[in-house]
């Protein structure tokens, strides 16, 4: 999540994540948490000494989905900003067992801070914008045909995505996981979770085609006399200069076979693929030394709670959901609240980075004003009949409703005394109506649908 400031001197802050939000438009309390990286970013300069002379070494990579290593000290990946290592605290020879600090008497400037602690800060926030991003449907737990995760040389989309990167594991080149050698078949299965609603989801991933057909282009071009086989339902190129890549795959010799994949098991050193072609109506068996599969987007890890503490909405496939699909698809129904990428659904880049600048215009649409207007038919509170139980509080699905104390004269000779009701923010409170049949006392109303005005509508009506 990406905290936009209402002042003009905006802070980046990085290796952070957030911890508590409270607030409304305009006036957001949010608490980040900023989490220790033992070296000091001010006084480092990037040099990468102490990520070459740190003798642990053979880490799992998470950026490069453990097919890569890393040291115990490393930047969060290479193109990070700003490029300066933080230590793995959790596999630290010094912070876990006092031994080694070899970072910390090679660095030139004296940047390691083995002392550090995590720091809560505390920030007035104008605007917020969600760009949680996404994860791959874990297709390891729902699809046994596949081998449940048990073969090394089946990966997803986003591996092979690290294999043909010149910044990745193996340098751009294409080679198998399990023996390091480059593979002369590979085999590619779309809507692996996606399109299926019986182990999978029922929507499609959208940036699943395109993406794959770039993965059997590169298979084509970077290995001499290799074969690429597409095992396809359908394929959607929604996109401009979308069809034409497509078919420019085609031509270049990928394989593309309609037909879904119902097993796979190992024969030697090579994956036996068993399939249908649905075109011929015949089955097929693919032998392939490298299988790729295109699994489904899914909301990340951490997205729900985070959209609960906020106070918006989801559908029902946890995907952040927005105020209304064509004239508001950056907005949310949380006033001040704006959506960029793929937390609002599957995207592809393009169309990340459009809702990414409207997400961006709409903030500064929104600090151009002195004044907010706020939707006038809101819910109120009759202090008179409120009993103070606060059934409608978690009612709300905006939280625009909360308990507050308020001092009232006693009569008959009694003193004042303190008593609880609800307050409504206007600023929040869209207007739904949920509050209203929760209130056993019905103190609640909607503007412009009390009981008397609407029985007065109907008299009107009636003459």
């Amino acid at each position: 999540m990406v905290a936009v400031a209402q002042h003009p001197n905006i802070e980046l802050v990085t290796y952070a994540e957030v911890s508590k939000i409270s607030g409304y438009i305009g006036n957001f309390q949010v608490q980040i948490k900023k989490k220790a990286k033992y070296v000091d970013w001010d006084a480092c300069t990037g040099c990468g000494l102490c990520t070459e002379k740190c003798p642990t070494k053979k880490l799992k990579d998470e950026f490069d989905l453990g097919m890569g290593i890393r040291p115990a000290i490393h930047k969060l990946f290479p193109q990070a900003v700003p490029g300066k290592p933080y230590i793995d605290a959790d596999n630290c020879r010094k912070l876990t067992e006092d031994k080694c600090g070899v970072c910390e008497k090679i660095c030139p400037v004296g940047a390691i801070k083995f002392d550090d602690q995590d720091q809560y800060v505390d920030y007035e926030i104008g605007a917020i914008v969600m760009a949680t991003g996404y994860d791959l449907f874990q297709w390891e737990e729902a699809y046994g045909e596949y081998g449940y995760g048990k073969y090394p040389d089946v990966i997803s989309g986003l591996h092979f995505e690290r294999l043909v990167s010149a910044g990745g594991p193996t340098l751009g080149h294409i080679k198998r996981p399990s023996d390091g050698k480059e593979p002369k078949s590979v085999a590619f299965i779309k809507c692996v979770g996606s399109r299926d609603d019986t182990k999978g989801k029922s929507y499609c991933s959208r940036a699943c085609c395109m993406y794959t057909a770039k993965h059997a282009y590169q298979v084509k071009t970077k290995i001499e006399d290799s074969e690429a086989y597409v095992f396809y339902m359908d394929v959607r190129t929604a996109g401009k200069n979308y069809e034409e890549f497509y078919q420019r795959a085609l031509n270049e010799g990928a394989t593309f076979i309609r037909g879904r994949v119902s097993k796979i098991y190992p024969k030697g050193d090579k994956l036996v693929l068993k399939s249908e072609d649905t075109l011929i109506g015949r089955p097929i068996e693919v032998e392939a030394d490298l299988v790729v599969l295109a699994t489904a987007m899914v909301p990340s890890q951490g997205s729900l709670e985070l959209a609960k503490t906020i106070g918006f909405s989801t559908d029902k496939d946890g995907w952040y959901q927005e105020a209304h699909p064509k004239l508001q698809p950056v907005e949310t129904f949380s006033a001040g609240v704006y959506l960029a990428g793929a937390c609002q659904g599957p995207k592809d880049i393009p169309d990340s980075v459009a809702q990414a600048s409207a997400a961006a215009v709409k903030v500064c649409g929104l600090f151009s004003k002195t004044e907010l207007a706020t939707e006038p038919m809101t819910s109120e509170v009759d202090s008179i009949k409120c009993s103070g139980c606060g059934l409608c509080v978690p009612i709300c699905p905006y939280n625009a409703i909360s308990l507050k104390d308020i001092q009232e004269r006693g009569g008959h000779g009694h003193g004042p005394f303190t008593r609880t009701i609800a307050e409504v923010n206007s600023s929040l409170c869209q207007g739904c109506g949920a509050c209203i049949p929760a209130c056993r006392t019905a103190a609640l109303n909607l503007k412009g649908y009390t009981d008397e005005q609407l029985v007065s509508e109907v008299d009107a009506l009636c003459l």
